[in-house]
């Protein structure tokens, strides 16, 4: 099969961690022949490792329209709030699209997402990757080979880790709803997706109860100073510093994400001029950290989804409750237990959990996602996690948003998609 060449929008941490070493990795796969990016130092950076032509480097992803079609596949890597018109003018040009999640903030654009990659019979993947990985792949095969019979309930929670609250939904770029998506939509839509793709029916109607609980001025601890290097009378008690966090641990872990510039000194710059370093109480925050999502589905099944930001861990445990068998697992252990009733066998299954962050589901959804653009002409699949199929759960999301702002009232989710499809 011919390498197949593509157009990266926004060039961060998916983008220059996971797309881009893809293609260094694969070369004979996926060639990089442009990028769009605001960011000096990751623009140039990326176009370098590349070598991208310098007359196909832009500044914003709307320059990367100006020429029409100039690649494969377009990798859609920015901000939540601008994955939607680049998405469509790509459709519209013919381009197969990757975006990451969500396909949108808005319901109506998430609807109209989906139905113009039908309507120009273009590919569009929302990288959903959890289910390319080899646990949740697993435990799906088991539903679909009848392990469980016919599935009751499914719980699942995810364990957002404090670490990843504070620096991601308290001081970073997810953190207010109104510049980017809910909690339930830019962290928790992966969780949505994966009850959905096990349950296998229709959804519908949901409630949920969420709230920000901690991270807001009123518990700020007396001493607290507005950044934590800024002589903070409690931050070597504090859990949340951000000296801790950014520069107590390996900088590659967590100052990379804030900063080009990796020094003590560049870092100790960050915290004093930049978000990273402001105090977790004094931010301008306001999506939640914690939210319970109950679900019920066509056949009378039902789902219970909880996420948590005040953890220690970043894992996601799980139970699958059938008529025949159950499954309980762990995936930052790469590891479930099946049980069969009938016979009272306990099966462990362990499944690999080495590669990226997302249980090795990053590598397997590209190589997945340029398979399907290979064979589309003569097998127009969607893919795995096609708009289409990604559509039902970005719909639980904002049904669980609604009826957290209306404490708890149920939402149907056929009412809402209807109303939303005719512009009430």
């Amino acid at each position: 099969m011919r390498t197949l060449t593509a157009v990266l929008l926004g060039a961060g941490s998916r983008g220059r961690y996971i797309y881009g070493p893809y293609a260094e990795k694969f070369p004979n796969e996926l060639k990089f022949v442009a990028v769009a990016e605001p960011d000096d130092e990751r623009r140039q950076r990326f176009a370098e490792i590349h070598q991208i032509a310098e007359e196909q480097v832009y500044h914003s992803w709307e320059q990367a329209f100006e020429q029409g079609k100039i690649a494969d596949v377009m990798i859609i890597c920015t901000l939540d709030r601008m994955h939607y018109i680049p998405a469509m003018k790509a459709l519209e040009l013919g381009y197969h699209v990757m975006q990451e999640k969500p396909m949108s903030p808005n319901v109506r654009e998430c609807i109209e997402l989906e139905q113009t990659s039908l309507k120009h019979k273009r590919l569009l993947v929302v990288t959903h990757v959890l289910r390319y990985s080899p646990f949740w792949s697993s435990i799906k095969k088991c539903t679909e080979d009848g392990e469980l019979g016919a599935i009751g309930t499914i719980q699942l929670t995810e364990n957002v880790g404090y670490h990843h609250m504070v620096h991601s939904y308290v001081r970073g770029n997810w953190r207010n709803s109104e510049e980017t998506s809910p909690m339930i939509l830019a962290k928790s839509c992966h969780d949505l997706d994966l009850i959905s793709w096990l349950m296998d029916e229709p959804c519908t109607a949901v409630s949920s109860f969420g709230s920000l609980l901690h991270f807001k001025a009123e518990n700020a601890p007396e001493g607290a100073a507005d950044r934590c290097i800024d002589g903070c009378e409690v931050e070597r008690e504090c859990a949340f510093s951000a000296i801790k966090m950014y520069l107590e641990q390996p900088a590659d872990h967590w100052a990379r994400y804030m900063t080009h510039d990796l020094s003590q000194e560049g870092i100790i710059r960050a915290l004093k001029e930049g978000p990273f370093g402001r105090c977790v109480y004094r931010c301008d925050n306001n999506v939640v950290d914690h939210q319970v999502v109950n679900m019920e589905f066509a056949s009378g099944a039902n789902a219970n989804f909880i996420m948590s930001g005040l953890t220690q861990s970043g894992t996601r445990r799980v139970q699958i409750m059938g008529t025949q068998g159950e499954i309980m697992g762990d995936m930052d252990k790469g590891s479930f237990t099946l049980y069969r009733y009938s016979t009272g066998e306990e099966i462990e299954i362990k499944c690999s959990v080495q590669g990226d962050g997302h249980g090795g589901g990053d590598e397997r959804m590209v190589s997945s996602f340029l398979k399907n653009v290979h064979k589309f002409d003569r097998n127009p699949s969607q893919g795995l996690t096609s708009a289409t199929a990604s559509l039902q759960s970005h719909l639980i999301a904002f049904a669980s948003e609604r009826s957290r702002l209306q404490q708890g009232r149920s939402i149907k989710l056929t009412e809402m998609y209807e109303k939303e499809e005719a512009g009430v």
